[in-house]
């Protein structure tokens, strides 16, 4: 497993790609043709959920299904992992999240996290957006980690860990593009004059990236390279003299 950094998450929580369980769920929901099968069968798009999970306030049941304009909220030590259209979703423990639709049914316009973190994974069909309440950030086509502290006054950690998004908050807008982790904090307030500053790349791994890209028929920018970069937040494959994070190229207000 890759190295990653952890801040106010175990490593436990990280490793739920290796148990038997997560990889049997998974091996079978390719077996049985993904989501198009599942369509077609009238199954559920759920891949796994283990725990305590409320769906649209009540307890949510084997074989239902998440669908666009559902809530989500997890409980401890619980874990969701589903898929609608071109997107993989993996809600971590404590987390609360809707799901709004976009053209259609089976078609994610934007994920609205009000608590709580969610590992995902976006083809290229469409823009989508991320929204919490201290950072937006507009999806093309990407993998991206996003969670609130709520031990830092809500601030918002992002990630967009290949791909291109675009980040904003208040006045503040930076375009990421990332080819391996490029890390964002979005500040409730602003600090040395910013509301989006640079963060290293914290508390999720690349193989929860590249177990999310798989159940959608995809891979990630580091596997399509065929290796790996510096993993300090900068999203550059490879370190290079006088490189700056984006957040550090905005002008101060």
């Amino acid at each position: 497993m890759t190295p990653h950094t952890l801040q106010g998450r175990s490593e436990n929580e990280l490793m739920w790609f290796q148990r038997r369980e997560a990889m049997t769920a998974a091996g079978a929901w390719l077996a049985f043709g993904g989501l198009s099968a599942a369509q077609a069968q009238q199954r559920s798009n759920v891949v796994e959920f283990v725990g305590d999970i409320l769906l649209n306030g009540r307890r949510m049941l084997a074989q239902q299904s998440v669908q666009t304009g559902d809530e989500i909220q997890t409980g401890p030590g619980s874990r969701l992992l589903f898929v609608i259209g071109d997107a993989a979703f993996h809600v971590r423990q404590n987390s609360r999240l809707r799901v709004e639709r976009g053209a259609s049914l089976n078609a994610v316009s934007l994920l609205r996290l009000l608590t709580g973190a969610v590992v995902s994974v976006f083809g290229r069909s469409g823009n989508r957006s991320i929204v919490t309440p201290t950072l937006t950030a507009g999806i093309r086509g990407t993998g991206v980690y996003t969670e609130i502290m709520d031990d830092q006054g809500g601030r918002t950690y992002f990630c967009n860990c290949y791909g291109t998004v675009e980040v904003v908050r208040g006045h503040d807008r930076v375009l990421s593009q990332s080819s391996y982790h490029q890390s964002f904090w979005g500040e409730p307030v602003e600090r040395n004059g910013r509301l989006i500053r640079p963060a290293n790349a914290i508390n999720h791994s690349d193989e929860e990236l590249e177990f999310l890209a798989r159940l959608i028929g995809q891979r990630t920018a580091w596997q399509i390279a065929g290796k790996k970069g510096v993993k300090d937040g900068k999203g550059l494959m490879e370190e290079k003299p006088g490189q700056m994070h984006p957040a550090m190229t905005m002008p101060l207000r």
